[in-house]
């Protein structure tokens, strides 16, 4: 009898050790069977499906597989804000920033982003230039191209290889859309940052 108790009673005298002393147990969700989008963890972790198939779930901040699907949602909605006007630390139609244009039109589709270029600047993960796709975040210098700290941003609308296309608000015109490469926009490129 008193084996049996001490048996019950270990795993729970742990697990409230383990509670008290502050250490979290994670439970992540996993990629759904049938739409594979994958949940985001607290830290990395590698998963079972109930299939034995083992699925890598991304940290928090971490972009999980790229949706062509959402990316179109959110670059309709970006586009549906053209000739919105421009105004500092605006963020909504009757006036957007360009942080503040990127972060309204995330968070229309429940997607957290700060606003702030340089916190912008450091979200999801870095791609190449030239692998650029809809949806991901353009960082770009403020109009001081010397100074190469994050000042403006934009929502890519173009397709990997192609020349950047991005939608954003800008001082000079609202919310329109402009190109990288052979405008002042291309010296004052920083990164391409994925976010979803």
């Amino acid at each position: 009898m008193k084996r049996n108790l001490i048996l019950f009673i270990s795993p729970v005298l742990v697990l409230v050790v383990l509670l008290a002393t502050g250490y979290k147990l994670y439970t992540p969700n996993v990629a759904h069977p049938t739409t594979n989008v994958i949940a985001v963890a607290e830290k990395s972790e590698k998963v079972q499906h109930a299939d034995d198939k083992w699925v890598a779930i991304p940290a928090k901040g971490q972009p999980g597989n790229y949706s062509t699907a959402e990316a179109a949602e959110i670059l309709q909605y970006a586009n549906s804000l053209i000739g919105s006007p421009y105004q500092y630390a605006g963020i909504t139609p009757a006036g957007f920033d360009c942080s503040g244009f990127v972060t309204h039109v995330f968070d229309r589709f429940a997607m957290d982003i700060p606003h702030s270029s340089s916190l912008q600047a450091s979200e999801g993960i870095a791609v190449a230039k030239d692998e650029a796709a809809p949806g991901d975040l353009v960082i770009f210098t403020g109009t001081d191209e010397t100074d190469r700290t994050p000042g403006h941003v934009g929502i890519v609308i173009s397709e990997p290889g192609d020349t950047i296309s991005f939608v954003h608000a800008s001082s000079n015109g609202g919310v329109k859309i402009s190109k990288v490469q052979g405008t002042r926009y291309d010296i004052r490129f920083l990164e391409v940052r994925r976010v979803l």
